[in-house]
């Protein structure tokens, strides 16, 4: 049995939509409102691990097809650039999806999809654990297509005989809908003091959507 490190190593990564629909429906928050350095910092400190990397992963709409949330996520990129965080991001891919409504008809909208965004997250934790940069991965998701990464990251613990963990964060509250986390990893709840303490206070409006 491999020895649990004195100092536990943590990397974080952010599905920046994932976390901003969580946190829409457990907190009612209608924007990406949290400063993801101070969140996952405050997460590591609660559990006892140093947080050594931030990595943040988001889609974006290209600003022909929507451009306040254009220019809402390049500025907070920029800003989340320049306090080191790791980007990856991706212009949105818009199709139309119809559904059926209660009484009967179709209603057919256009919608924005991400894609790759997962792939390249689950990329990017096998890789730096076969690097052995972090002794913990601290997913901040609930989609359970990243389980598999779980048993993954098991399996480069077994190779490399040494003591691996994998978490997922998520927000949690009374109106909290998906109340599980990622299969086969530790779940760990934030609850609405913990996140209200890592709010970010930047406005990333436009003006004119401000006045």
């Amino acid at each position: 049995m491999p020895n649990e490190p004195l100092v536990k190593r943590c990397v974080a990564f952010i599905d920046g939509q994932n976390l901003f629909h969580a946190v829409r429906e457990s907190f009612g928050y209608s924007h990406p409102n949290y400063d993801i350095v101070a969140l996952a910092g405050a997460v590591c400190r609660n559990q006892g691990w140093k947080l050594v990397q931030t990595r943040f992963y988001t889609g974006i709409p290209a600003a022909t097809d929507n451009a306040f949330w254009h220019h809402f996520w390049s500025a907070k990129l920029a800003v989340m650039g320049r306090q080191s965080v790791q980007l990856f991001s991706r212009t949105l891919r818009y199709r139309n999806k119809t559904a059926r409504l209660s009484d009967g008809t179709k209603h057919t909208f256009l919608t924005g999809e991400e894609k790759g965004i997962d792939v390249r997250i689950a990329l990017d934790v096998i890789r730096l654990a076969h690097r052995k940069e972090y002794d913990v991965t601290l997913v901040f998701s609930q989609d359970q297509d990243f389980s598999e990464v779980a048993e993954e990251v098991r399996l480069i613990a077994q190779e490399q005989h040494r003591w691996l963990k994998i978490a997922c964060a998520f927000p949690f509250s009374p109106t909290t809908r998906n109340r599980r986390g990622i299969e086969k990893t530790d779940w760990i709840r934030i609850d609405r003091a913990l996140y209200d303490s890592c709010l970010d206070r930047r406005d990333y409006r436009l003006r004119q959507e401000r006045e």
